[in-house]
């Protein structure tokens, strides 16, 4: 059985994200979903209320299990028992970036490999960034997320 690690800081997950998870979970026996800690990227939402909403969001499909992170990925792929690294290409411009670091992943690690997918036409405009803003000024993200998390972000912004 094969197991590939999809690791995002996912701040919030949405349905971009699923949408490659659930295709992933076709194609692969196992998909780890590896939250990253990075404090650099300064997360609206912290590391367990991530966990949480992305098991909530993907609590329909049976192979994914969700494992936050704070080390390099490439040892969290190791400690994970995997060798594949999923990641989502949304535009030309995520290429050059996802390439690169297919790349210090691979020597870092010899033997690891990055697959890459798509999301679907009508998701891939679709970013974590967008979803904030909108929740931020009152929006509705609710065609763009899990339900979970739109109320997590109406309750976020609403305490703030």
């Amino acid at each position: 059985m094969t197991k590939v690690i999809y690791p995002g800081t996912f701040d919030p997950i949405t349905n971009g994200h699923t949408d490659l998870i659930e295709r992933a979970s076709r194609m692969f026996g196992e998909i780890v979903v590896g939250v990253a800690y990075n404090p650099k990227k300064q997360p609206l939402l912290d590391l367990d209320e991530r966990c949480e909403l992305v098991r909530q969001a993907t609590a329909h499909i049976p192979n994914v299990s969700v494992t936050g992170f704070s080390n390099l990925l490439s040892h969290f792929v190791r400690e994970q028992g995997a060798s594949i690294i999923l990641r989502g290409l949304r535009a030309v411009s995520d290429f050059e970036y996802e390439f690169q670091l297919a790349d210090m992943n691979r020597r870092l690690a010899p033997g690891m490999e990055s697959v890459f997918l798509t999301p679907a036409n009508h998701l891939s405009y679709i970013s974590s960034t967008l979803i904030r803003e909108i929740a931020s000024l009152g929006g509705d993200i609710s065609e763009f997320v899990d339900p979970a998390v739109a109320r997590a972000l109406e309750k976020k912004f609403q305490d703030t």
